[in-house]
């Protein structure tokens, strides 16, 4: 089982390599611009996701 899960395993040299990575492809100045769409949609997701769990609560009453 241990050797199944020791690929997914990351450590900080494999971030930091992202990192650089995501810098060469995307440059600076489109990193911020990433993040903040990748933060709206994330706060699109919990928002629905309370939506969603509102609505199975009204659905049981």
């Amino acid at each position: 089982m241990n050797a199944i899960l020791i690929p997914l395993a990351i450590g900080p040299w494999q971030i930091a390599l992202i990192v650089v990575i995501v810098l060469l492809l995307f440059g600076g100045r489109k990193i911020p611009e990433l993040m903040r769409g990748l933060g709206s949609g994330i706060k699109e997701f919990k928002e629905a996701s309370k939506e969603e769990d509102a609505d199975k609560i009204e659905d049981k009453k």
